[in-house]
């Protein structure tokens, strides 16, 4: 099978393509810069060169291939709502292209988008009346390119998608307790976060395009839920540093812009995807990749 993979050399998007060839499929990844194509090139995938806001280009990959994979996310959070909308074009330029076709589709989504009060399921939508995070505005154009007779699945990734050389939130957390001098949670801490290592979420996507399995949700979670000061007593363990609640002002003043990550309650269960695909994460925990040199070099062990 020829994939076309967006993100191609990005944390979680390299791991796909490294899944796809090991099992020997033929990978076309998205390059929007010479240094881009010369890793894909090392990786052993063709190159395709374009870029999210090159609609015309996207649509080019989608056409010369068998299958798409979706990874792509423009990660400014300064515009965060605006590259939401990008993302929405961008799913419906590639829906576009493989209208008329029996092709997957799989894009990527996030747990976060829902908190339930209870594990989120596969089954549970993101739209206008469950969220009202922007980021649900890539489900939204799945689902509306599923509409138009588009073979569309969406993978959900955990808030913590984990593994050495990881530039996502808990190195972000663990920036933060560096500057602060201090390692800290929301309230009591008691609100949880889903993880999955990220060569299990790579495995997860080649199995749902291998098994042809159906368009729908599924869930990359290989732990449904850990409470995040138990995340944040490893950093302030491996830094010497207090750790410590925060709420209200103080926790606003701590995490800034990041507030709404820290407090996320998002248990997440990903019991019929694994019944469906045979899926079975393999690798280590959160925990346990946290607290070792992946995430902390030798000069922060205490």
């Amino acid at each position: 099978m020829r994939v076309f993979v967006t993100g191609a050399t990005g944390f979680v998007g390299s791991a796909i393509v490294q899944e796809l060839i090991s099992a020997g499929h033929q990978v076309l990844g998205l390059a929007r810069s010479e240094a881009s194509a010369a890793q894909l090139k090392a990786a052993g995938a063709e190159v395709h060169q374009g870029a999210l806001t090159d609609l015309d280009s996207l649509k080019r990959g989608a056409e010369a291939a068998d299958a798409v994979i979706h990874t792509a996310f423009i990660h400014d959070f300064s515009k965060f709502a605006e590259n939401c909308e990008t993302d929405r074009g961008v799913i419906e330029a590639m829906g576009d292209a493989l209208k008329g076709t029996t092709k997957p589709f799989i894009v990527t989504s996030g747990t976060g988008l829902l908190s339930l009060g209870r594990p989120v399921l596969e089954t549970d939508v993101a739209n206008a009346q469950t969220t009202k995070t922007p980021r649900k505005a890539s489900e939204e154009a799945a689902a509306a390119v599923a509409a138009r007779g588009v073979n569309a699945s969406v993978v959900r990734l955990p808030p913590s998608v984990h593994d050495a050389n990881d530039h996502g939130f808990v190195p972000l957390l663990i920036n933060l307790a560096r500057e602060k001098g201090m390692a800290a949670y929301v309230e009591e801490g008691s609100n949880r976060w889903p993880a999955v290592h990220r060569l299990d979420a790579a495995r997860l996507y080649r199995l749902i395009l291998e098994k042809n399995a159906p368009p729908a949700t599924y869930h990359a979670v290989a732990e449904e839920g850990i409470p995040f000061r138990e995340i944040t007593a490893i950093i302030g363990k491996r830094l010497g540093i207090p750790v410590e609640g925060k709420s209200g002002q103080e926790a606003a003043d701590y995490f800034g812009w990041f507030l709404h990550f820290a407090s996320l309650d998002t248990p997440s269960s990903s019991e019929w995807t694994r019944n469906l695909t045979g899926w079975q994460p393999m690798h280590q925990s959160l925990l346990q990749d946290v607290d070792s040199a992946a995430y902390f070099p030798e000069e922060d062990y205490k």
